[in-house]
């Protein structure tokens, strides 16, 4: 790990794997640009400003808002180094024959346009300085349909498909672009939602977040447009 601080912006930071991956990049010296949709999120999960960390309340399906966000960093710390690409969220919905443009529309602005409008204002401002990191957040089960889960699936496999033509198109200008797919995290949501599972088989966000800081690393550079199983003992 480059003992350099970096300056990293985590967007869906105050979930439960934003604020671990914010820890593990804190644990290291990174300065933080956090973002999420309500500052009330942001201010229950990490508190105030620092001079290692600006909080950013950002709608990042508004693309006026994900670039202030940018620039923040910018503006606080001078240069942006990595960018999290955490936003999103899972829903079950619909057979894929009764899937409503509503069920549809939201876990693409939730999964994909989030992500689109995040790398359309910071990889701009990194080609600029030369290089960074981006790394993504797919899902495990996006590698293949299944019942109930076509719109949700579909939103997370464009996420890998955007990461590989992302390093394609960036490999040779000195960023790295990967993503991690997970299986269930494990979060007290996760647990509710199903209390007859076995979280112990789950993946914690600690564990998440140190294959997200490791993609984020100097160790990591030669690696561009993986899609990275992170399964725990499922």
């Amino acid at each position: 790990m480059s003992t350099e601080s970096r300056v990293v912006m985590i967007t869906g930071a105050a979930g439960n794997l934003g604020r671990a991956v914010a820890q593990a990049f804190a644990d290291v010296g990174d300065r933080l640009v956090l973002v999420d949709l309500r500052a009330d999120a942001l201010a229950g999960a990490f508190g105030t400003d620092t001079p290692a960390q600006a909080m950013v309340a950002t709608n990042l399906l508004d693309p006026a808002q994900a670039d202030r966000a940018v620039q923040t960093a910018l503006d606080r710390f001078g240069r942006l180094d990595v960018l999290c690409n955490l936003a999103g969220g899972f829903r079950m919905g619909e057979a894929v024959h009764e899937t409503s443009d509503a069920t549809w529309n939201f876990l693409f602005d939730l999964n994909a346009r989030s992500l689109l409008h995040a790398v359309q204002a910071a990889v701009p401002r990194m080609l600029q300085r030369g290089g960074g990191k981006v790394i993504n957040v797919g899902a495990f089960s996006a590698q293949k349909g299944a019942a109930q889960m076509g719109a949700y699936t579909a939103s997370k496999a464009v996420v890998i498909r955007l990461t590989e033509a992302m390093a394609a198109e960036l490999r040779e200008r000195g960023i790295n672009v990967n993503c991690v797919l997970p299986t269930v995290i494990d979060t007290p949501e996760n647990r509710r939602a199903m209390p007859g599972a076995d979280p112990a088989k789950w993946v914690t966000p600690r564990d998440l977040a140190s294959v997200i800081r490791f993609l984020a690393s100097d160790e990591a550079r030669a690696i561009h447009g993986a899609a990275i199983p992170v399964t725990g003992l499922s």
